[in-house]
């Protein structure tokens, strides 16, 4: 066996692996937990939250003509004593809040 084809096999093995993870990196979609910290660190702004959850599968949801693929979840606030629900979605690819509707 010749060690430097070895070595040079290897190295191009590598090289590869490091652009293929790169590749993967940026296609790899928010997390479901990801995108309900993001939620809420928005929803922290306004006040303290007592409740949150998130559905784990994307959904698609239709806003402006355009298509999305979403997680849905919601928070639970306490506003002026009594508590208050919201129902958001975030964007499953670039973990922004594309919608936010208050529960009734």
């Amino acid at each position: 066996m010749n060690w430097k084809r070895i070595a040079v096999g290897a190295g191009v093995g590598a090289v590869a692996g490091y652009f293929a993870l790169q590749q993967y990196e940026k296609q790899r979609k928010v997390t479901p937990e990801k995108a309900l910290k993001s939620a809420k660190e928005a929803f922290k702004q306004q006040g303290p939250i007592s409740g949150s959850w998130i559905y784990m599968k994307p959904e698609e949801m239709e806003k402006n003509g355009l298509t999305y693929t979403v997680y849905r979840g919601g928070i639970t606030r306490t506003v002026d004593g009594e508590n208050t629900q919201y129902e958001f979605k975030v964007d499953a690819e670039t973990g922004s809040i594309l919608d936010v509707l208050q529960s009734a």
